[in-house]
């Protein structure tokens, strides 16, 4: 047994804090919607808040549990989440919401299988690559099984429609691929095969392509299409330097929809301005730089594949978050980790850092 260390815990305080963050601004931002939907201005921020200390208790059972033991669970994960993504399909099973079928509801509450989907994928691939180091290096025992196993996901996932998790999932899966010591000519051709499936989603799905017109002049149609990005930037315009102040917000009196979701970045610039936002993505970069430095020192595969994979996630769905609301790349609905309205991504992005600061424990690394 590798020997124990303490905790990261410039990763458990950076979570903290954005965990911290995300419940001020979900409340700052959806007050007035609340009120307006369910007469009750704190909706909204007591159900995230109850999220949020559940995904603390699952963030410190995983901190505590070892992450060897998830090996024997990789596969179990692996095929609930794809009987989950199966049974949401299922006529009468799945709720939907916003055009898009996503949640299994449960008691009140929702379950969004994709959310599990992407951990699954991740404790599956680092499994398989730390039992059978070289077989990254084949492109017929590393590369085809990545993109068979990915390419379910991603079909399912797909017929929700959610082309945004769908896409993070592949991307976290070529991540893993190339970490685990994949040849750059693999790389080359994954990421050719990658662009030729983009640009086929593109032009046969219509409100992907909607989207990607909407994002070359949004302008055009700013009462239709272009309606939620015109108002993002708005928001963002309006917060200068400093911000407007913390709770004056004026796009989120019904002028830009759901401010709570994935839009939240848009309010923060917003309230806090250049300076608000360039401080949180400052902490996320700084979380990503210990995440990385914890996969490199983990002791072993397995170890520094989880932990790549779960920061994976983070960086991606920022950089794509972000994008969005400022109208870097098309609009498509990824959560800004840790902020964003949403109670199963939220407990499982906590147990995942619960999971990444459990790998930390077994890594010999600078804790300063």
């Amino acid at each position: 047994m590798n020997r124990k260390y303490p905790v990261d815990y410039n990763i458990l305080i950076s979570v903290l804090v954005l965990v911290s963050i995300g419940v001020v601004m979900v409340f700052s931002a959806s007050s007035a919607n609340a009120y307006y939907q369910y007469h009750d201005s704190f909706y909204f921020l007591k159900r995230q808040l109850l999220w949020a200390i559940i995904g603390f208790f699952a963030m410190t059972f995983m901190m505590n549990f070892d992450y060897h033991n998830l090996k024997k669970l990789s596969s179990i994960l692996l095929i609930l989440s794809i009987i989950l993504l199966i049974v949401l399909l299922l006529p009468g099973i799945g709720s939907t919401r916003y055009n898009s079928t996503r949640w299994i509801e449960i008691g009140g509450f929702t379950l969004q299988p994709s959310e599990i989907a992407k951990y699954a994928i991740i404790l599956f691939f680092a499994k398989y690559f730390d039992k059978n180091p070289n077989y990254a290096k084949s492109f017929k025992k590393g590369v085809l099984p990545v993109l068979f196993i990915a390419g379910i996901f991603f079909l399912l996932i797909m017929k929700q429609p959610n082309f945004s998790t769908a896409g993070t999932i592949f991307i976290i899966s070529i991540i893993i691929l190339f970490v685990a010591g994949a040849k750059l000519s693999f790389m080359a051709t994954l990421f050719g095969l990658g662009g030729s499936a983009a640009l086929i989603v593109v032009t046969t799905v219509k409100y992907i392509r909607q989207r990607v017109f909407t994002f070359l002049n949004p302008w055009q149609d700013i009462k239709g299409h272009g309606y939620q990005i015109v108002q993002s930037l708005y928001a963002l315009g309006s917060g200068g330097l400093f911000g407007v102040g913390l709770g004056r917000s004026r796009q989120k009196f019904m002028y830009l929809p759901m401010p709570q979701n994935d839009f939240i970045f848009s309010i923060i610039g917003e309230e806090l301005g250049l300076i608000g936002t360039a401080s949180i993505l400052l902490l996320f970069l700084y979380l990503i730089i210990r995440g990385l430095r914890v996969a490199a020192k983990a002791p072993d595969v397995f170890g520094c594949l989880t932990a790549t994979g779960i920061i994976g996630i983070i960086g991606v769905q920022t950089l794509i978050n972000v994008a969005v609301v400022t109208s870097s790349m098309p609009a498509t609905g990824v959560s800004l980790p840790f902020i964003s309205y949403g109670g199963t991504s939220t407990v499982f992005m906590m147990a995942a850092m619960g999971i990444l600061l459990n790998i930390s424990r077994y890594a010999n690394m600078d804790r300063s």
